[in-house]
């Protein structure tokens, strides 16, 4: 058992959640000192040649590792995803259009509600019969949709999709709230990707953006200055004072990770990590995984102990051995194994080590 003094703290936190070490150093030095100015961070001006350069490179730092294209604007907005729900809508469904959204889990469940205040919704495909354990394999996309959106990745039920919808023939939004930056996507196919920064990209409190201005333009309502995306472009994420701590903490992880060789590096890792969670998960009979095995999350693993006596039991062992987190969301239960970017695969190594033995003694 390991001394509290010493022990190696394990973060399956679904998020806010773990980031590179080097990134917490950085950023609490700046906190005191930034760049050996004599300020910190959190009190210097956000238009002035002090920040500039962090929102310069935070922006120029995302269509590197996407490898976006001129059509795409990088914007870093307050809010997080959930002001999404509703800004998407705003800025390209007309209030006589219909837009196709995928049913996925309780975030993309979320977005549909919110997208029904400015138009029609078709439900493209539902995973809700399945009690969201899986992914649609098969879309029902209506050619004059204003667009599809998709929830990439659903944190709570644990499910991804492997597939992606490129060839929807409408315009492709997406949440990518749990995934952003985990594996080679075609970022340029999307018209609108969004993504709290708390997952994958940085401190909570900034939501990354990233939008095809030619989709831009085309709805007859009249938009609220700040929800306009256009405004936002126009002003370099400027508008107004962006959130400037989280900014320069998603600049340090993307920067963190660039040196680490891009977003096919970390896929690879990513991987690793999730075969090792998912086999270990197979060859254990006291754990049951709850989505069907080719809809598996590779960020977010879920699984349960059927015998409640027992999962208490898991619980309480793994907070004896510091792995945060791992209790299931509340709407759930079970156990939830979060392996974004930033984990490292030893911590996947000593969870799963931790599910063997608990296995053993309670065969």
């Amino acid at each position: 058992m390991n001394n509290a003094i010493n022990m190696t703290i394990h973060n399956f936190g679904a998020g806010p959640s773990v980031l590179p070490k080097e990134v917490f150093e950085e950023a609490s030095r700046a906190i005191i000192d930034f760049n050996n100015t004599g300020l910190s961070i959190l009190e210097i001006g956000h238009r002035t040649t002090l920040f500039q350069p962090v929102m310069d490179e935070a922006r120029a730092l995302v269509k590197e590792l996407m490898n976006l294209n001129d059509d795409h604007e990088v914007l870093f907005l307050h809010g997080g995803a959930t002001t999404q729900f509703m800004q998407v809508p705003m800025n390209l469904l007309n209030d006589t259009e219909l837009a196709a959204y995928t049913d996925t889990g309780a975030w993309a469940s979320k977005a549909i509600k919110e997208a029904k205040l400015f138009g029609h919704v078709e439900i493209a495909g539902s995973a809700k019969e399945t009690n969201y354990t899986t992914i649609p394999k098969e879309l029902s996309v209506s050619p004059t949709a204003a667009y599809l959106h998709i929830t990439t990745n659903e944190t709570i039920a644990g499910t991804q999709w492997k597939n992606i919808p490129y060839d929807c023939g409408v315009p492709l939004v997406a949440d990518m709230s749990s995934d952003i930056l985990s594996r080679v996507l075609d970022f340029n196919k999307f018209d609108i990707i969004y993504a709290g920064a708390q997952k994958n990209m940085g401190a909570a409190g900034v939501n990354l953006v990233v939008v095809n201005k030619n989709i831009l333009g085309k709805v007859t309502r009249s938009i609220p200055s700040i929800l306009d995306y256009r405004n936002h472009i126009k002003e370099g994420s400027m508008m107004n004072t962006p959130p400037v701590f989280a900014v320069y903490v998603v600049m340090l992880t993307l920067r963190w990770l660039k040196n680490l060789g891009g977003v096919a590096a970390i896929e690879k890792i990513n991987n690793a990590k999730a075969e090792l969670f998912y086999s270990t998960l197979d060859s254990l009979p006291i754990f049951r995984g709850v989505v069907a095995k080719e809809d598996r999350s590779y960020m977010n693993g879920v699984f349960v102990i059927d015998d409640a006596g027992l999962e208490k039991e898991f619980l309480d062992l793994c907070k004896q051995e510091g792995m945060i987190g791992v209790k299931g969301h509340r709407s759930v239960g079970g156990f939830r194994i979060s392996m974004y970017n930033a984990l490292q695969y030893e911590s996947v190594v000593a969870v799963t080590d931790l599910m063997k033995e608990f296995a053993k003694k309670n065969a």
